[in-house]
């Protein structure tokens, strides 16, 4: 019986377990990671069209920038002295105001005044180098700056390290719209010249000996003697000045100083008159000769440094003179 009972036992266990074996939930299954869906990349936008240059001549017409007037205009005797700045990558790849390119790694240059394009020499009168650019743009618009350089030309002149330099500016020749050299002499006529007055049309003339009048003596000819031919000459070569990188080395004066003058005059009066109301600032009238002809010059100065000229145009404008420049002359006091 104790067998029997043992079996029972056993057995009953054996069932328990079985039991508790099927209540016993299954495992869940492992969870699945959902991997996150990458938000589509954005359409970049389309590259804007490139710039197309469209190179002409131009003048143009009177402007203000900054309350201040300027007065384009043909000018072949432009010859002066001032402050020469620089600009590269801010402005490079843009169009010109004559519709060109503005590559910083080209020599060329912006004036507010003068016709576009054309060729000038700029002198850095603090160490002799000297260059020729094209002036294609506009600018600059900073008082006191009389020419504003391209990045590589300023490198070539010296100055592109101290940002500003004394500089003089010479006018050359008109350029050639798609050159380096100057332009060609048609271009120097403007249409609206060149086709006022009709040309006078031309027609073949006949043309014969008259018969000799009846009862005239007629004088028998005479040899006239051949004229010597003219000698011959070697061509002349001239070196045509264009931009092309070449620096020369030109003499300057050893001192230089800067002046602010506040107008230029062929009268002494009007001279006198503008000086009286600078007196307070040390204004001066200094009689100069320029091309033959005498002229009295309003000034205040020297200086040696560009911040006190500066301060000092800024003060002469406040009064209300407005054609006030910063020009660069020896010094000689």
């Amino acid at each position: 019986m104790a067998y029997a009972g043992g079996r029972v036992l056993i057995t009953a266990l054996m069932v328990s377990i079985a039991i508790a074996a099927c209540s016993t939930p299954p495992k869940p299954p492992p969870p699945v990671v959902q991997i996150p869906q990458q938000p589509p990349a954005p359409v970049p936008p389309p590259e804007p069209p490139p710039l197309m240059a469209s190179p002409q001549y131009k003048i143009g017409d009177p402007y203000q920038i900054a309350g201040v007037w300027y007065y384009p205009k043909e000018d072949a005797s432009y010859d002066q002295t001032g402050i020469a700045s620089w600009y590269g990558a801010q402005f490079h790849g843009r169009l010109t105001a004559n519709g060109e390119i503005f590559d910083r790694t080209v020599i060329s240059g912006a004036h507010p005044t003068l016709p576009m394009p054309i060729n000038v020499r700029v002198t850095n009168l603090d160490n002799g180098r000297s260059i020729v650019v094209r002036i294609n743009d506009r600018g600059p618009f900073v008082r006191g700056r009389i020419i504003d350089l391209s990045e590589h030309a300023a490198e070539l002149l010296g100055y592109k390290d101290q940002g500003l330099a004394r500089v003089r500016v010479s006018f050359i020749s008109r350029a050639d719209l798609h050159g380096l050299g100057p332009a060609p002499i048609s271009e120097y006529t403007p249409p609206e010249v060149a086709t006022a007055v009709p040309a006078a049309p031309v027609a073949k003339i006949e043309s014969g000996s008259l018969a000799p009048v009846a009862g005239a003596m007629v004088a028998p000819p005479q040899s006239v003697a051949m004229l010597p031919r003219p000698v011959e000459q070697a061509p002349i070569f001239v070196q045509q000045q264009i931009p092309d990188g070449q620096v020369t080395r030109v003499p300057v004066p050893p001192v230089t100083a800067m002046y602010v003058q506040a107008g230029a005059f062929s009268t002494p009066t009007p001279a006198g008159v503008v000086a009286s109301r600078l007196n307070s600032l040390g204004a001066k009238v200094l009689r100069a000769v320029k091309d033959g002809q005498t002229i009295y010059r309003v000034r205040i100065g020297p200086f040696q440094d560009i911040e006190q000229a500066d301060e000092m145009l800024l003060r002469v404008q406040e009064l209300g003179h407005n054609d006030v420049q910063i020009v660069v002359d020896p010094q000689t006091s």
